[in-house]
């Protein structure tokens, strides 16, 4: 046995000392596990830690214990699997080899009312969280605006889900809320905005978002700006920014942009080769899994030193577009 191993079980005998005669019940000891989770992490006094009561987990024999770190709106997870006479510890995801390994994060992605552009009941769908302030966005957003619907005309449909991370982007949920409203309006306006406010996103502060909004707005046909200004300054979309932001804490997103193609999750801005493989792999897995697609029948994270690293079709971004 290695050093490390034999630390971690060696740790893991001091914090789980037994089950009470007569009760199956831990004896966790969430101190001691608290600061051997901040040493293996280098976490910074000012961070909030909390260890949760064991539970049962999917792996026989093990109990799983999660401990939540966070400070200010930064906030990650970490989970164990802990052996019932507490002589191991495991770090990682458990599959079932029965079911879809992405199973878990597709059925919590909601896409209903999200701003969308491909084919309805295409086999791969594509979920983006994104934040229009993020400079990784913008490059991402120029990524699948310019190849998505180019090289995939009918074999994709993809969403995009509101996530401003307003701690690091303080005019980020504000765009967001602007773009709800033009979505509003209507639904194809969306993308041009969309488009708009990434190219012009070094030019946007938040004193002179709105005024950039209605800038916008003035060179399109198909929006009222009167109606838009309205929904902007009575911010008559925020539940709906807030509902993408909670269903993104639901799979765990703390950056941005964070992608899912079939609930495969692509937590970085990744190149169209690298996003065109994984979509191609798909297609082609579907036409026998048929357990994703729709055909199937950018908190922050914290920035631990020592912690693993993890509708109608619209046109794609045509660059001769006035800028």
């Amino acid at each position: 046995m290695d050093m490390s191993r034999a630390l971690v079980c060696l740790v893991a005998a001091l914090l789980f000392t037994g089950a009470v005669e007569g009760q199956k019940k831990s004896a966790l000891d969430k101190p001691t596990l608290e600061a051997y989770v901040r040493h293996l992490y280098v976490m910074d006094p000012k961070v909030n830690v909390q260890v949760s009561d064991p539970k049962p987990s999917e792996l026989p024999g093990f109990l799983e214990v999660t401990v939540s770190a966070s400070m200010d709106a930064a906030h990650q997870d970490f989970p164990f699997l802990v052996s019932k006479d507490g002589s191991k510890i495991i770090q990682g995801t458990v599959y079932d080899a029965t079911e879809n390994p992405f199973k878990a994060d597709l059925d919590k992605l909601k896409t209903e009312g999200a701003p969308s552009m491909g084919t309805q009941g295409a086999p791969v769908v594509l979920v983006e969280f994104s934040d229009f302030q993020c400079p990784y966005c913008q490059r991402e957003a120029g990524v699948l605006r310019q190849n998505l619907l180019k090289d995939y005309p009918t074999q994709v449909h993809f969403y995009f889900k509101q996530f401003p991370l307003t701690t690091l982007h303080p005019w980020s949920k504000a765009a967001a809320i602007a773009s709800r409203c033009v979505y509003k309006q209507n639904g194809e306006e969306f993308w041009n905005y969309h488009d708009w406010i990434f190219q012009h996103q070094n030019e946007i502060t938040p004193e002179n978002l709105k005024d950039k909004v209605l800038e916008f707005a003035k060179g399109e046909k198909n929006l009222d700006a009167l109606q838009l200004t309205s929904c902007i300054d009575n911010k008559a979309t925020e539940s709906e920014v807030d509902k993408d932001i909670a269903d993104g804490r639901a799979v765990k997103v703390d950056s941005t942009p964070t992608l899912f193609i079939n609930g495969r999750r692509i937590a970085s801005a990744a190149e169209w080769p690298t996003l065109k493989a994984v979509i191609d792999y798909e297609i082609e897995y579907q036409k026998t899994a048929k357990n994703a697609g729709e055909d199937c029948g950018c908190s922050v994270k914290l920035d631990l030193p020592g912690a693993p690293k993890p509708a109608t079709p619209v046109a794609p971004l045509n660059s001769s577009k006035k800028k």
